[in-house]
């Protein structure tokens, strides 16, 4: 497996980031919270404008391959006291062949670089990956409902892995 790390001034890799996202995205969250949220979530959170930003502010986004063809993506970037994941994806028909484990593998390795010794993440409460991440060895440690805007909200758990 093979993790490329996306660079400020590679503006092709940041819209191929986008491109990914928006793709993978729009398959796992419209049913789970409807095209025109999803919408606004992408452009939001995953438009290459937004993607820059993130980058400009610290959060490390990886495009993830495994025998040179790309299966999802990644981005998370340190807290005072975690690592925190705010992008943990693959592409559908990659899902359940154990890449998940090496990409929090990744993860894990860069927490530890970073002096820290826990992960934490978000997930939707309707979403059916909650399971992988309790496989993967999270815990939920509370729930919260955060307002992204236009009456919108990220209902979900807060999910922590100790290391």
């Amino acid at each position: 497996m093979k993790f490329e790390q996306l660079l400020l001034w590679n503006e092709s890799k940041i819209v191929e980031m986008s491109r990914m996202a928006t793709e993978i995205l729009r398959e796992h969250y419209d049913p789970i919270v409807g095209k025109t949220q999803n919408d606004y979530m992408l452009e939001k959170f995953q438009s290459a404008q937004s993607i820059r930003g993130q980058l400009k502010q610290g959060v490390q986004y990886y495009f993830v391959s495994e025998n040179g063809k790309s299966i999802g993506f990644l981005a998370f970037y340190p807290k005072t006291y975690c690592v925190y994941i705010s992008k943990f994806y693959l592409y559908k028909a990659e899902r359940g062949k154990g890449f998940s484990h090496k990409m929090l593998n990744f993860v894990i390795m860069k927490t530890k670089e970073a002096g820290l010794a826990a992960i934490e993440l978000n997930v939707n409460k309707r979403n059916s990956s909650i399971p992988v991440y309790e496989k993967l060895g999270f815990k939920i440690i509370r729930s919260e409902k955060n307002d992204i805007g236009q009456g919108y909200y990220m209902d979900d758990y807060v999910c922590r892995l100790e290391i």
